[in-house]
């Protein structure tokens, strides 16, 4: 019996490429969103049977705000996100003493023209989606093989379907399928770091960690973050560590609580307080991989994690994958007949910035991890006479539309 071809991706009398994108996450969900703002159409295969988003919290900066502002989603997203009046806020492991402060509230609208938020990841997948119409998203669709050719692109599913397209777009994570058909492939290597996340009920935490701030404790080989999200009613924790032998990337691994403590024994009492507070602390393992000179070939291209998979230091990954989704969609809107020049333009726009926060959050880590002595010393001292908030305006002040405009 011949392979079922999806009838949505068939020739149409609809405008514009026959468009496919794999994976049903942020920024997946956001290229559709984009796509359909700019008169197009597209398919979201997801191999989950729902859309569900783990990790709990992110950061929205103010280069992905004003892009989720464009698809007409603010009021949505306002609902559940939190918005910051401090931003890293950097403190002393041991004692908590404050090493560096940013204020927000006011600055942030008038340097960059939007605020800072907060917001729990399946508040913003639920964000980004309302704005993809539902036809459009086939659930329990898991792509095994991409075959790219001169007259078009096949997709083949665990379930025996296929599907043809003119374009692909890989927005299928760090372990992409979709990334065999444009680069040699792969694995990531494993960094040698993990991540702990929980996350806490408002009503169980001090007044101190509800507060509207990104508080980032630094210490030796570790650090410790915690800000507020669903609208207040709770707060995330995300800490990161040496992974020891730990190596299993999935985001519902879990640890116990006692793994997630014996990390942090010793630190100050609002840190381990908050462990404890925590329920069962999800776990896995920080994958690296070098940043791409080429992301597309022929009609297929990547986006997101699939493309530039960068750690949580500068919390830019959700914003880099939407600030994708946002210049792809334009640039496939101004060449619909030639898709491949389009995916070029793309790549071109995007390769330089997002390999800089690649390097930049990997170079993090050995900031963040110092132990103490003088180097450590020399950090805080640089800390505490500086502005990141000013120091990062080529990150918040983007526009990644406009980069693409003429």
């Amino acid at each position: 019996m011949p392979e079922p071809v999806l009838p949505h991706l068939l020739p149409s009398l609809a405008p514009g490429p026959r468009i496919a994108v794999v994976g049903g996450g942020i920024g997946g969900l956001a290229v559709a969103a984009f796509l359909r703002r700019a008169g197009l159409t597209a398919t979201v295969h997801e191999q989950a049977s729902a859309l569900t988003e783990v990790g709990a919290g992110l950061v929205a900066a103010p280069n992905a705000v004003r892009l989720l502002r464009r698809l007409g989603v603010m009021e949505r997203f306002l609902r559940r996100a939190v918005p910051l009046d401090r931003g890293w806020e950097f403190r002393r492991w041991a004692d908590g003493s404050v090493l560096s402060v940013e204020r927000l509230s006011g600055v942030c609208e008038e340097l960059y023209g939007e605020r800072t938020y907060t917001v729990h990841r399946a508040d913003l997948l639920d964000t980004v989606r309302s704005a993809v119409p539902e036809g459009w998203i086939r659930l329990g669709a898991r792509c095994t093989s991409v075959d790219a050719r001169p007259d078009g692109v096949s997709l083949r599913f665990a379930d025996g379907s296929r599907a043809e397209a003119d374009v692909v777009i890989g927005a299928d994570g760090v372990h992409s399928v979709v990334r065999g058909a444009v680069t040699e492939p792969a694995p990531p290597e494993y960094s040698g770091l993990c991540a702990f996340r929980t996350t806490v009920p408002a009503h169980a935490v001090p007044d101190f960690a509800r507060r509207p701030a990104q508080t980032l404790w630094l210490g030796p080989g570790r650090h410790f973050v915690h800000y507020p999200i669903a609208g207040g009613r709770a707060v995330n924790v995300v800490a990161v560590a040496p992974a020891g032998d730990f190596t299993d990337e999935s985001w519902s691994a879990t640890a116990t609580t006692e793994e997630f403590h014996a990390e942090f024994a010793g630190w100050d009492p609002r840190v381990t307080d908050l462990v404890a507070a925590g329920g069962v602390p999800g776990r896995w393992a920080l994958l690296e991989r070098a940043p791409l000179e080429r992301w597309s070939r022929g009609g297929v291209t990547l986006l997101g994690d699939a493309a530039h998979p960068m750690f949580p230091f500068f919390a830019q990954g959700a914003a880099q994958s939407i600030e994708d989704a946002a210049v792809l969609a334009r640039c496939l809107a101004a060449s619909p007949d030639d898709p491949a020049r389009a995916l070029k333009r793309y790549e071109s726009a995007r390769v330089a910035r997002t390999a800089r926060l690649q390097r930049l959050s990997h170079a993090r880590r050995d900031v963040n991890h110092l132990p103490d002595g003088p180097e450590q010393r020399a950090r805080d001292a640089a800390l505490a006479g500086s502005d990141p908030l000013v120091a990062n305006g080529w990150i918040y002040g983007y526009d990644a539309e406009e980069a693409v405009a003429s």
